[in-house]
């Protein structure tokens, strides 16, 4: 792949990612952490949570590779894309049952 492509690819998948883990779990656990006065410094906070998501995408990474050898990306984008359909709808029927 070109430097360019390269750069666009990195660009999509930064911002593809950020987007998602807006207001996620992981963020909200992490802003606990730091909202504590008497808890670890905040330094300790950002580097441990930094830690955490790159041993979690790299976790992503290596099993993607292994799958993608063995599924192709077709198949693997309905399944994602039935996935988040269901984990929506899951979330919606949550809330309207409370």
């Amino acid at each position: 792949m070109s430097t360019t492509t390269q750069l666009q690819a990195f660009f999509t998948i930064f911002i593809s990612v950020f987007l998602a883990e807006l207001g996620d779990k992981t963020q909200l656990a992490t802003m606990l952490f730091a909202s504590q006065d008497s808890g670890p410094s905040k330094w300790t906070v950002f580097l441990a949570a930094s830690a955490a998501l790159v041993v979690s995408a790299g976790i992503g990474v290596v099993a993607g590779a292994a799958v993608g050898k063995v599924v192709s990306p077709r198949t693997l984008q309905i399944v994602a894309g039935v996935g988040f359909v269901m984990i929506g709808a899951w979330t919606l029927w949550q809330a309207f049952r409370a």
